[in-house]
């Protein structure tokens, strides 16, 4: 394994590990509220409009995990599985994960939107460019 194909690596499992501290996040902040009796089971049963601004923007993030996430698993393995990891793919995925560190930061705390936005376009941009290089480096071959 090169030593891109290891940073690129090391990007996934950095991703992988932000969705499981989020769930984790959100487990903290859901769980004693309904333990507690603060949230009846049958008023969140149906959707989340019980549950405190806390919970809503951890659940919310959690959601946002399966959203551009995904196309950056799916360039990962393709990347992989193609043997064509190089250099600058992987540095521009460890530049995606941190955006996305910085966008869930931002999300499961103040939530102040036109910072959220920016880290979300931001690790988008980054995204898109992986694949556009991507592409046009396969095609090339």
């Amino acid at each position: 394994m090169t030593g891109a194909e290891k940073l690129l690596l090391v990007a996934v499992f950095a991703q992988v590990f932000l969705t499981f501290a989020v769930l984790i996040i959100l487990g903290h902040r859901r769980v004693p509220l309904v333990y507690g009796e603060k949230i009846k089971v049958a008023d969140i049963a149906i959707d989340g409009d019980a549950w405190p601004l806390s919970a809503k923007l951890a659940s919310n993030n959690f959601a946002n995990q399966f959203q551009l996430p995904i196309l950056f698993y799916a360039l990962a393995a393709i990347n992989l599985a193609t043997q064509q990891t190089n250099l600058w793919l992987a540095i521009l995925a460890v530049l995606f994960v941190i955006s996305r560190y910085i966008h869930t930061a931002i999300h499961i705390t103040r939530n102040r939107v036109i910072r959220r936005f920016l880290a979300y376009v931001t690790g988008m941009t980054i995204l898109a460019i992986m694949w556009l290089g991507f592409a046009v480096q396969t095609l090339m071959l």
